[in-house]
């Protein structure tokens, strides 16, 4: 066993609750203290000096700076899997070219459709990594990857395969989606309900034979899938065994109730959620995710992140990181400045990428610091966890722990 201490703050986020509001004051920390771990997972935390007593033959991992510990961070809803670039298309929007226009001189999701078409699966797996290797670095040990660049059965295999294979490759814990259901690829010869039945029937079952995915997910939107085709699509999907999430409400609302009625782990986006859909949400367990990198590359408004919470709804917060709306790829930057628009308690904003983002993706084992859970756990070189989220994203994690490993 390891003990690893002394920490100046350990912010456990255990006994807070899995719904609605939270204060700063209900945070647990513990000063001077220590993280016990054995065979990947936390033994005991609580005063070093005691813990060290306790376990006297325990190897000691000596903290010897001022530092503090908590839950690693986990993305719920990220697209790193891609080929290509589209900068022309955030130079474009800028300019005040309209979505339409952007995809007539050949950009948009099928820019990157084009381009993740024409990689290998190796050049992926290669990006997949790359960019794991970053949100590591920022203290992301739990991230979801989804499909979506393929759009038909080859390719999306394929992404599904190259998800598969990174997750061999790193430390990370990668959760792949098939996110089949982007939208109705430009190639495909008949209707967006015949597209989503070509899923149901072509992909579906050999990601399952595969087991490439246990998730799936698809785009409502009028430029996508439209409401009743698509919970169509999802019963379809959940009657395989697949758990569910959704794109809902980034332009129009509606979709979030869709996401609610077919038993949803979680609907993302919400920019456009009205006041009745937000009770719709909160008195449910699917779990509302906020993804501000999508409102600053695309210029609209955030997810009513607030409101939510005081509804009692579950509030995860993620990157959204992808190569054309939200290219930041940046959790604590994002999360801190919604937290500013949005009036968010440093304690919400924990809890939303904390524990509340893996129970969105059907985690129960991590993202809180407690006896038990799995020894994901960061450090950062300061004396007060409030300036994680009060500089933004400029102070970095001092150490990453996997497994209780530090790496």
């Amino acid at each position: 066993m390891k003990l690893t201490g002394p920490f100046k703050q350990i912010i456990t986020l255990n006994h807070l609750p899995l719904k609605g509001k939270v204060n700063d004051e209900d945070l647990e920390i513990i000063s001077n203290g220590g993280i016990l771990t054995e065979n990947e997972k936390l033994l005991e935390v609580g005063d070093f000096e005691l813990l060290k007593q306790k376990f006297p033959d325990s190897e000691i991992d000596f903290i010897d700076n001022e530092q503090i510990a908590l839950p690693a961070f986990v993305d719920a809803h990220t697209h790193i899997c891609f080929g290509g670039n589209r900068a022309n298309d955030f130079a474009m929007r800028n300019a005040g070219k309209t979505y339409l226009e952007i995809a007539e001189w050949g950009g948009g999701i099928w820019s990157s459709v084009q381009h993740t078409r024409a990689a290998s699966q190796e050049k992926l797996i290669q990006g997949i990594l790359k960019r794991v290797d970053k949100l590591i670095k920022q203290g992301i040990t739990t991230i979801e990857i989804k499909s979506g660049y393929g759009l038909n059965v080859d390719e999306e295999l394929k992404m599904l395969r190259a998800i598969k294979k990174a997750k061999t490759q790193t430390k990370a814990t990668l959760v792949p989606t098939c996110l089949s259901a982007h939208l109705k690829p430009r190639d495909f010869e008949g209707t967006s309900e015949e597209y989503l039945n070509d899923i149901v029937n072509e992909i579906l079952p050999k990601v399952k034979e595969e087991n490439l995915a246990d998730r799936v997910d698809i785009f409502i939107e009028k430029s996508a899938f439209l409401p009743e085709e698509s919970k169509n699509f999802l019963e379809k999907a959940k009657a395989f065994g697949f758990q569910l999430t959704v794109h809902a409400d980034q332009f129009t609302p509606g979709s979030s109730r869709i996401a609610v009625k077919v038993g949803a782990k979680s609907a993302d986006h919400l920019e456009a959620t009205v006041d009745e859909d937000i009770d719709f949400l909160a008195n449910s367990n699917t779990v509302a995710i906020a993804l501000p990198g999508a409102s600053l590359g695309l210029g609209e408004p955030f997810a009513p992140a607030r409101k939510i919470l005081d509804k009692g709804g579950i509030l995860a917060i993620a990157t959204d990181w992808n190569p054309g709306s939200a290219p930041m790829g940046n959790l604590i930057t994002q999360a801190s400045i919604l937290a500013t628009y949005q009036k968010l308690t440093t304690a919400e904003v924990l809890a939303a990428i904390t524990f509340r983002a893996a129970y969105a993706l059907g985690l129960k084992d991590r993202g809180i610091l407690s006896e038990g859970k799995k020894a994901d756990f960061i450090t950062y070189e300061t004396n007060n966890f409030q300036n994680i989220l009060y500089y933004q994203g400029s102070l970095k994690p001092k150490n990453v722990y996997i497994n209780g490993e530090k790496i």
